[in-house]
């Protein structure tokens, strides 16, 4: 049958079945027989037929794509960001679903153009802001949604993450339990906060009130991105704070920033200075000395986003909000 595409007629010739018959194996709408599945099966694999993708998408009057809505803003670090990208696209590829990836930044415009042009089924938003300009028309579309993040109201919507606050504060406790009493947190870039991005101010909430909780000394600070940037900061606040001996680090692109910062000040970690990241493993693995963190876990929660957003397209029900544990592995760094 080489040199043209495969009918789904020649296969139900070949299978001994009716068209309908074929289709029904393929889609899983109808139960078959396991004989009658397992004919159709050999024959598809025997003839080299594959489904066209438009004819299917017209069939179920889906695309059979998802859109992941993520807006390249100053402050992102890229690489982390890519790990759930993959993620979303790995796990929508098993429920048999593309992925188009929209990066411009062009909020309720860019999801209104998506979801007018029949391109995607639903759609998953990262970068969520507190106060996320994109929410109200979420709540319209006809399309799902899931968010990867939690704006401040979450009515009506569909959110996953890691709990950040939980994780800050887990950072703070292994720090007081190891006996330090004054702390700092180095948060992401100023822009990130300024913007009200959910992910950093949860952070910082649970860090503050952790602190406050057992009794440490705490203090919150944004942080930029490059070395000489992050040698000023920690320069100043070592200055400023004589006694602090604990650093809680959430900013992947500055951590090994921080670490040569301390150096050049002369701290050594852990003996001066312990300090805990919240970061994916292979970046905390990778730090000279291995960093106890806690793992920003993008795979699991761009699979999770993704089942959630399939069992919303066949009409189940889900969760309003889905917040993943927090895990903190000690390494040297404490």
């Amino acid at each position: 049958m080489s040199g043209r595409a495969v009918t789904i007629t020649e296969v139900a010739r070949h299978a001994g079945v009716a068209v309908s018959t074929v289709s029904y194996v393929l889609s899983g709408k109808r139960a078959i027989s396991a004989d009658t599945r397992r004919r159709v099966l050999d024959s598809v694999r025997t003839l080299g037929y594959h489904p066209n993708a438009g004819a299917r998408a017209l069939a179920s009057r889906r695309a059979n794509v998802i859109a992941l809505v993520l807006p390249l803003r100053a402050g992102m670090h890229v690489p982390v960001l890519m790990q759930f990208a993959t993620s979303v696209v790995t796990a929508a590829r098993r429920y048999d679903h593309d992925v188009l990836l929209l990066t411009a930044d062009e909020g309720p415009d860019g999801l209104r153009r998506a979801a007018a042009s029949a391109l995607v089924d639903g759609l998953v938003l990262m970068d969520v802001e507190l106060h996320d300009t994109r929410v109200p028309l979420l709540r319209e579309l006809a399309e799902p949604s899931v968010l990867i993040g939690f704006p401040a109201d979450t009515t009506g919507l569909t959110c996953v993450d890691l709990d950040f606050a939980r994780a800050g504060t887990l950072c703070v406790q292994h720090l007081a339990a190891r006996g330090h009493r004054e702390v700092a947190l180095l948060g992401a870039p100023a822009v990130v906060y300024d913007r009200g991005t959910g992910y950093a101010c949860r952070t910082r909430e649970g860090f503050t009130e952790a602190a406050a909780a057992h009794g440490v000394t705490g203090i919150a600070l944004p942080c930029e991105e490059t070395f000489d940037q992050v040698s000023d900061a920690v320069g100043g606040l070592l200055e400023e704070r004589p006694g602090l001996t604990g650093l809680v680090v959430h900013n992947e692109a500055a951590v090994n920033h921080v670490l040569g910062a301390l150096r050049q000040h002369g701290r050594r970690v852990p003996e001066d200075v312990a300090v805990v990241a919240i970061c994916p493993d292979d970046i905390a693995e990778r730090s000279s000395p291995a960093l106890t963190s806690v793992l920003i876990p993008a795979e699991d929660v761009g699979r999770e986003a993704v089942r959630l957003l399939m069992d919303k397209l066949e009409g189940r029900a889900v969760p309003d909000g889905t917040l993943l544990a927090p895990r903190l592995t000690v390494r040297a760094s404490t």
